[in-house]
C-alpha cells in the first residue's frame, strides 16, 4: 500500500542524526507491506498523528481480531522494546502478539489510542499512571539487550557538555544536572527493568484491563529514573501556574512516597532528565519546549 507517513513522524526524524532514518522512511510503505504479509494481517489504516519515533498501523489478523502493527527505525531499538514486552507478557503493558518475529516490527494488541490517562483530571491521572508504572518494575530478564541507566545517561551527558559552547546560558543548569547524575549512578539502590520513557500519554485504555503502558524504550536501572519523567508531565500547565514551583515540590514528594522511592534521588533524576530534554530541544530549534523544560529544571 502506498501512503504518506504522518507529518509528526517525518518532523521528528528530521530532528535526529540521520543514521538510516531517511532511508527507512523512504521505504516505509514497502516495510509495512512486508511486515503485514509475514504476519498474515490486513492493514486497515495508518494511525495519525501517530508517534515521534514509529509508524503504527491498525490491522486485522487472519481471524478478524483487531491489532496494531508498529514499525520503527533501528536507532529507536525496536528489538529492545520487543524483549521488554515479551518479559512483561501483558502485565501492565500492551501485549506482544508475535514474540518470535525479529524484523524490527511489532504486532501488538489494539488499545484505544484516543484515551490515555492524560485525559483524566490531573490528580487521578498521576495516580493511575503511577500504579501502571509500579507493575512494570520487575527484575531484568536474563540476557537482556537494553541499555543501563549509566550507559544511556552517559551518552546524554556527553551531548549536554558539547551543547554548552553553543548555548552558554544553560551552563549552570548543565553543571548541576551532571553533578547530580554523577552522584546518582555511583550507588543505585536497585536494578529493575524500566519503561524508559514513561509519561501519562504512554498509558492507554485497554479492553482486558483499564490502563496499559505502551512505547517503552527499556533501560535497566533504579526506579527513580523512570519516575522522574512522570514528575514533569503537563509541564506547560506547571509553567503557566503561579504555584508551579510549589506544585512540583509536592508532586515529587507525593510520587516518591506513593511508590516508595527516595525523594532526593527522584528530585536529582528529575533535574537531570529535564535539563537533558531542554538542551536537546534547544539543539533542534524547539525553543518554546526548551524554555519550559529549563524553567522547570530551575525549580529543582
Amino acid at each position: 500500500m502506498a501512503f504518506e507517513p504522518p507529518q509528526r513522524l517525518v518532523n521528528a526524524l528530521g530532528e535526529v542524526r540521520d543514521d538510516g532514518a531517511s532511508a527507512w522512511l523512504g521505504q516505509i510503505d514497502v516495510l509495512l507491506a512486508e511486515a503485514a504479509a509475514l504476519r498474515g494481517v490486513t492493514v486497515e489504516r495508518v494511525h495519525v498523528p501517530g508517534g515521534r519515533s514509529s509508524l503504527v498501523a491498525h490491522v486485522r489478523t487472519a481471524d478478524g481480531a483487531p491489532a496494531v502493527l508498529k514499525l520503527a527505525p533501528e536507532r529507536f531499538r525496536p528489538e529492545a522494546e520487543r524483549a521488554a514486552l515479551t518479559h512483561w507478557d501483558g502485565f501492565g503493558a500492551v501485549r506482544l502478539l508475535d514474540p518470535g518475529t525479529n524484523d524490527g516490527a511489532l504486532l501488538l494488541e489494539r488499545l484505544h489510542p484516543e484515551v490515555s490517562v492524560r485525559t483524566l483530571p490531573e490528580a487521578k491521572a498521576l495516580l493511575e499512571a503511577a500504579g501502571t508504572l509500579r507493575r512494570l518494575w520487575t527484575e531484568p530478564p536474563a540476557g537482556r539487550n537494553c541499555e543501563t541507566v549509566p550507559e544511556r545517561t552517559g551518552r546524554q551527558a556527553t551531548a549536554m557538555r558539547a551543547s554548552v559552547d553553543a548555548f552558554p546560558e544553560v551552563a549552570p543548569l548543565v553543571d548541576a544536572a551532571l553533578e547530580a547524575r554523577e552522584e546518582l549512578v555511583a550507588a543505585p539502590p536497585e536494578l529493575r527493568l524500566l519503561h524508559g520513557t514513561f509519561r501519562q500519554s504512554k498509558v492507554l485504555s485497554g479492553e482486558r484491563t483499564p490502563w496499559l503502558a505502551v512505547g517503552p524504550d527499556p533501560v535497566v536501572g533504579e526506579c527513580a529514573f523512570d519516575l522522574a519523567r512522570l514528575v514533569r508531565d503537563r509541564v506547560e500547565d506547571l509553567i503557566g501556574s503561579p504555584s508551579g514551583p510549589a506544585i512540583t515540590r509536592r508532586r515529587v514528594k507525593r510520587l516518591a512516597e506513593s511508590l516508595e522511592v527516595d525523594q532526593a534521588r527522584l528530585r536529582g533524576w528529575t533535574l537531570f532528565r529535564a535539563v537533558e530534554s531542554g538542551v536537546r530541544a534547544l539543539r533542534v530549534g524547539r525553543e518554546r519546549d526548551a524554555e519550559n523544560l529549563l524553567e522547570f529544571a530551575g525549580w529543582l
